[in-house]
């Protein structure tokens, strides 16, 4: 999450991976503020067998630019938002990535959660 104030948001895709019987991590650091604590869970993370990272940002959504660019596993932007048009700046900061920056979108946390037991086939 790139703020404490996503949690909530978060909790969605969390009870659903729960209920999927997946194992996860949560952590909070803002690419824009933090980028040294973003590049260290990515390092510790890096001899993962298999992982998947979601990221929770809104606004410019530099966390999941930042995750998609510096790690070699998927990374599933999930942002979120308070109203369509707080969905429609969420959405295109997150679809606005750069090359060589491969970052899936959903909107949906229950289908976050979905798409994460696809890949993992669970």
């Amino acid at each position: 999450m790139g703020s404490a104030s996503d949690e909530p948001h978060a909790k969605k895709i969390t009870d659903n991976l729960d209920n999927l019987s997946i194992t996860w991590e949560q952590h909070v650091a803002s690419a824009h503020k933090q980028p040294l604590e973003v590049l260290k869970i990515l390092t510790d993370n890096k001899e993962a067998e298999s992982l998947v990272y979601i990221t929770i940002a809104g606004r410019s959504n530099a966390l999941s630019g930042f995750v998609g660019a510096n790690s070699e596993f998927p990374t599933i932007a999930c942002p979120p938002f308070t109203d369509k048009t707080d969905m429609l700046v969420n959405i295109h900061s997150t679809l606005q990535m750069p090359s060589n920056t491969p970052v899936l979108t959903i909107l949906d946390p229950k289908n976050c959660a979905i798409a994460i037991s696809r890949i993992f086939k669970v």
